[in-house]
């Protein structure tokens, strides 16, 4: 299976999944319009990904900022790998960055974890 990757640019986060290594990964800032359109290819790419079994899946959120619109798109996402994990015999761990002095997007952390029952780390950086 190929790889998937969009370049950052204004509005949009890097997105890097590596099918080789498991390592999925998401970074920057996601406040794009048009949220279903952008992340439909993602999903895709996912739905395929995700039709292998038992898969173990580290899933890195970096994001410094992201709009309402991005947030349910992400919660999409995390709900696809938590059905993965649950019907698959897969195993999901998400690593959620947020910068030390931004409560916004520990809370945000916390949240989704609260949502989901996958394996949820919440990771400080210093800037």
């Amino acid at each position: 299976m190929e790889n998937f990757h969009i370049e950052s640019s204004t509005y949009i986060p890097r997105i890097d999944f590596d099918a080789n290594t498991n390592v999925l990964e998401i970074e920057g800032e996601s406040y794009h319009e048009y949220t279903i359109e952008f992340f439909q290819p993602v999903f895709e790419w996912l739905k395929e990904y995700l039709s292998s079994p038992e898969r173990e899946i580290t899933f890195n959120f970096k994001m410094s900022y992201f709009n309402t619109s991005s947030s349910r798109r992400f919660l999409e996402i995390l709900t696809m790998l938590e059905d993965y994990q649950t019907d698959s015999n897969g195993k999901v761990t998400i690593n959620w960055y947020y910068e030390e002095s931004d409560i916004d997007m520990l809370e945000s952390g916390e949240e989704y974890a609260d949502d989901v029952n996958i394996k949820f780390n919440l990771i400080p950086v210093t800037a």
